[in-house]
């Protein structure tokens, strides 16, 4: 079992980490107090692999007994799991600056003069988590998408390439472009196998169809100049903290030639460490 313990600053990203490491598979709660988090560990070690990456956020909000913190730290480190400290800070202007832009309410402002005295207070008493951390990330000069890069890094399992999941569908322009479609390629330039009778009831799965549709050049030209495109493009996408992106390749009525490239293409991006899924619309439409 692996358990994360998430602190830091208020202001400085906590939430923000807490979905990332969410979409990352991680089990999150939030604002758990020191004494539950060894209960709440026992739990999920007999959850019977249910609960293997937990995340729990630790804050000033129940950081009533440092001293009792620290003790179930070295507690869940002999459980036989992994579990590491992270912290995140950020300088304390750009804190201060965020919480006007959000008008939300520093939890230690009533027990401080002014906003930047509550800073400087939770700074403070928060000083001996950071010392413990075993990671810190600060957040003042980067964007979520690079928080999140950073997350991923850290934190993500093997094989999550960027983070980013991959659909593919193929679609017939007949019946309607698909509307949560990002990149949309049109292949009705191709050899339409629709007009070869013994391939008309076939589907572009059928390796006959497929066969077809590859055997011209222009195909093989389409595909080599798409490939160099996503091979590109997709790691700009996972950089900029894109978390789902959606392919789609069409024809005229999603039956043969966008089912064999969408198909070709799934094969493409899998083997460049995406998580990649495949779906074919229309194409039970016209068999």
């Amino acid at each position: 079992m692996e358990i994360l313990i998430i602190s830091g600053l208020s202001g400085a990203g906590k939430s923000k980490a807490a979905s990332f490491l969410e979409d990352m598979g991680f089990y999150i709660v939030d604002n758990m107090p020191a004494a539950m988090i060894l209960k709440f560990a026992e739990f999920c070690a007999g959850g019977a692999g249910r609960y293997d990456r937990v995340a729990l956020v630790y804050d000033v909000r129940t950081a009533n007994s440092l001293a009792e913190f620290f003790d179930v730290l070295e507690k869940l480190k002999t459980m036989g799991g992994v579990c590491r400290l992270l912290f995140l800070e950020a300088a304390p202007d750009v804190i201060i600056k965020r919480y006007k832009e959000t008008r939300r309410r520093h939890p230690l402002r009533e027990r401080a003069d002014s906003l930047e005295a509550a800073v400087q207070l939770e700074r403070e008493m928060m000083s001996p988590v950071r010392d413990r951390a075993d990671f810190i990330i600060d957040t003042s000069r980067i964007s979520t998408a690079q928080l999140r890069g950073e997350l991923l890094q850290r934190f993500g399992e093997a094989g999550e390439k960027g983070g980013m999941t991959v659909n593919v569908i193929s679609f017939g322009f007949k019946y309607g472009l698909p509307m949560e479609a990002d990149l949309v390629f049109d292949v009705r330039f191709m050899p339409n196998p629709f007009y070869i009778e013994e391939l008309r009831c076939q589907t572009g799965l059928d390796q006959s169809v497929a066969d077809y549709v590859f055997g011209f050049r222009q195909t093989k030209d389409y595909m080599d100049r798409l490939t160099e495109l996503l091979t590109f493009s997709l790691p700009l996408y996972a950089e900029e903290g894109k978390t789902g992106l959606v392919i789609a390749v069409g024809c005229t009525g999603g039956q043969h030639r966008s089912v064999a490239v969408a198909h070709a293409l799934t094969g493409i991006i899998r083997r460049q460490g995406y998580v990649v899924t495949e779906t074919h619309r229309d194409m039970s439409r016209g068999t």
